[in-house]
């Protein structure tokens, strides 16, 4: 375990807000997760778990101890006649993982690829993307209290998977610290093209393989999305609102061309970036906040703005979308005070 005291956290958030904590602390293994079990750290003070920091917004700095996991590694564990399980330690790189698992013929995370995080965020959040998200694959994660020191395997089910959420974001939130997690992929990939684009943009790389679906994520991605270490942002910064199918026939009426996605709830979804463009933020700046120019779902900072300035941006975004639509925008990102 590596601890920092009094550090900035502005190489460990994708927006590149520059605040201080009293603590960083760099977990390195289980072990080290378990050592926190009854320690100051987390038993009298105030405490973050993250990973990379890139659904995170910092609002001041933070008076207390942020906990990194470290803990890296791939390995390809046991492989049946069409599937194989890949644990990875919660610290590796997400997009290094799935480049691993391409490269080896292992299909299920291609769509996922370019999300800038770490295999153990990826539970918490259910990250998603292109028609695809994380649950699917999922066969298990390992975790260490950071209360008592134990150790819990949750299954697929036990996380409680949604849109954008898991246990870990409800009634586990801040208990445990993923250590590891088990993908089940396939070795005979059946690909996914529920995304406009993403099929022909394939093609046009040489055809229908792993390594050309991922490349055509990463494309596409790149024509449309900041680059994290370029522009300080955290991806999608709200959900994409699930409405009514009275409220969904409002907006055909009124927007024939608004695109709606059936939901699994009986309403439909409704693009977030869509709603934020209807009412004039897309490629607005105030200061150094801003919304990114290619997608009004992004906010951004375009260097030296504050935490506060990019939440009260959003504010403004909520408030103008709530009045012309009269449909509340919930935050993807998390707010840290």
């Amino acid at each position: 375990m590596q601890i920092y005291r009094n550090i900035s956290l502005k190489e460990h958030n994708t927006f590149g807000i520059d605040v201080k904590t009293d603590v960083l602390l760099l977990i390195q293994t289980p072990e080290d997760a378990a050592e926190l079990a009854g320690s100051s750290y987390t038993a009298r003070g105030k405490y973050l778990i993250t990973g990379k920091g890139s659904n995170l917004l910092y609002l001041s700095d933070y008076r207390g101890t942020v906990i990194k996991s470290c803990i890296d590694g791939i390995i390809a564990e046991k492989q049946g006649d069409d599937s194989v399980v890949v644990r990875a330690g919660s610290g590796t790189d997400w997009d290094t993982l799935v480049g691993w698992c391409v490269s080896r013929g292992y299909g299920g995370l291609e769509n996922l690829s370019a999300i800038p995080g770490t295999a153990g965020a990826a539970p918490v959040q259910n990250i998603g993307a292109y028609g695809t998200e994380v649950k699917d694959v999922i066969e298990k994660v390992r975790a260490v209290s950071v209360t008592d020191g134990r150790i819990k395997e949750f299954s697929a089910g036990d996380c409680r998977f949604a849109y954008r959420d898991s246990v870990f974001k409800n009634e586990e939130k801040g208990k445990w610290l993923i250590a590891e997690v088990w993908f089940r992929l396939s070795t005979r990939p059946l690909f996914s093209f529920g995304y406009s684009g993403l099929k022909e943009e394939a093609e046009r790389l040489g055809g229908v393989t792993l390594a050309n679906v991922r490349q055509a994520v990463i494309n596409i991605r790149g024509r449309k999305l900041p680059d994290p270490a370029n522009t300080g942002n955290a991806g999608s910064f709200f959900k994409n609102p699930v409405v009514a199918n009275e409220v969904a026939e409002m907006l055909r009426s009124r927007y024939p061309g608004v695109i709606l996605y059936a939901d699994p709830s009986g309403g439909f979804k409704v693009p977030a970036g869509w709603l934020i463009e209807q009412c004039g933020w897309k490629g607005r700046r105030t200061g150094d906040a801003g919304v990114w120019e290619k997608q009004a779902l992004v906010l951004v900072n375009y260097g030296k703005a504050t935490g506060r300035e990019i939440f009260e941006l959003s504010e403004m975004i909520r408030k103008s979308v709530y009045e012309k639509f009269g449909i509340a925008l919930e935050r993807e990102v998390e707010i840290v005070e």
